[in-house]
């Protein structure tokens, strides 16, 4: 490819979506910088993903495998249309710089010092256009300590300190069981692209966008996060009890778990008078929450005396009659099969051509200017023929 290649990559000229007519570039790959981008995309935003010979990590992430692609690459790459570059060829990396300065938006999320050396970096960019909004995720920020520190989700979670309130003390940390930082760090960052176009519609001025997988981590880890800073005490793991209510967890049936969430007082005698346990609810040791959290244990064997003696289903509709907030614990495919019922319609099959790819629908409802489904995942084209967005 040469440089007068670049004019096959086209942008999109007309679209929908409250992002139509914003440009991406995304030099992203694996999953938080995609995952940003196609939020984007989903949103109207014309999405070039730049990709390397052989593709993004994710589409070797298998199994498992669909149609002969790997199902991980769904997961963060709709809306969106590809080109392979090598960037440290002088003739890609023109490529490269061209779209950049064409774009509304950049998101890279390369290891610190690796866009500047590949020429794609803040300064060169912004200088190119200063109404660009440019995205740099990383693990843990470019000071000279975090350079040389890997960015996957896993170590991120380690040392976040989300492993250490997984899990129970006799399991030892666990990971969630998702790439769960990566989701939170694309979320984080998604706000804060659409704050800086915000502010250079007002201002005409882009910025850069920083957003690191720690410091998302840190931010969502919510009350757990401030107990500490509260206290001087890191939590420690509960299993799927919280460490501030009670009882909220998990309760054993006699075929499985329920979940069970007394928020309130009101809710917690609700929950004695529909296990005939009248007299817990007076019992002086779980009259109020902070009671009950401070004799949890005693409660729990108390309230499981009863409970594994009643199957999942009769326990819920219990609950149900009760008022009590609880619900069983599904599968994924369960989970699914309960958004359908409540018309949520949690899966979309994304088509173009002969391609038809299953998806998980955007949680966003926007009655003025809905979310698109309007590109599946893109194959991986040739890196002498890109993408353009007739072949979609």
């Amino acid at each position: 490819m040469t440089p007068s290649d670049a004019n096959r990559v086209d942008w999109v000229k007309e679209g929908q979506g409250s992002l139509s007519g914003v440009r991406v570039l995304d030099l992203s790959r694996i999953l938080a910088g995609p995952y940003l981008t196609m939020l984007l995309g989903d949103l109207g935003a014309d999405v070039i993903k730049v990709e390397r010979d052989g593709g993004d990590d994710t589409r070797a992430w298998g199994p498992p495998f669909s149609r002969g692609e790997a199902t991980y690459f769904w997961s963060a790459n709709r809306n969106k249309r590809s080109v392979v570059l090598d960037l440290q060829n002088p003739d890609d990396a023109v490529i490269a710089t061209e779209l950049a300065a064409t774009a509304d938006v950049v998101v890279e999320n390369f290891r610190p010092g690796v866009a500047d050396r590949l020429g794609l970096g803040y300064e060169r960019v912004s200088a190119l256009n200063p109404r660009t909004v440019y995205c740099s995720i990383s693990a843990f920020g470019d000071s000279d300590a975090a350079r040389d520190l890997a960015g996957y989700d896993l170590l991120v979670q380690a040392v976040g300190g989300l492993m250490s309130i997984t899990g129970t003390q006799e399991s030892g940390p666990i990971k969630v069981g998702v790439a769960l930082v990566d989701v939170l760090a694309a979320l984080h960052a998604a706000v804060g692209v659409l704050a800086a176009l915000r502010h250079r519609d007002a201002t005409g001025a882009g910025q850069r966008v920083d957003v690191t997988m720690l410091q998302s981590l840190l931010a969502s880890l919510a009350n757990q996060a401030t107990a500490f800073l509260g206290t001087g005490v890191s939590p420690k793991p509960m299993g799927n009890q919280h460490p501030s209510i009670a009882p909220y967890q998990t309760l054993q049936g006699s075929d499985g778990q329920i979940a069970l969430a007394c928020g309130n007082d009101r809710q917690f005698r609700n929950l004695c008078d529909a296990l005939g346990l009248e007299t817990l609810a007076g019992d002086a040791r779980f009259v109020t929450n902070t009671e009950r959290v401070i004799h949890r244990e005693e409660l729990i064997t108390l309230l499981e005396a009863t409970t594994t003696g009643l199957t999942c289903c009769d326990l819920l509709q219990r609950m149900r009659r009760a008022g009590v907030p609880a619900g069983p614990v599904n599968s994924i495919g369960e989970a699914f099969a309960l958004a359908e019922k409540l018309g949520l319609q949690p899966q979309r099959m994304v088509r173009s051509g002969d391609r038809e790819i299953p998806q998980v629908s955007s949680p966003l409802r926007l009655s003025a200017a809905p979310v698109r489904y309007d590109l599946p995942p893109p194959t991986l084209p040739k890196r002498q023929a890109p993408q353009d967005v007739s072949s979609q």
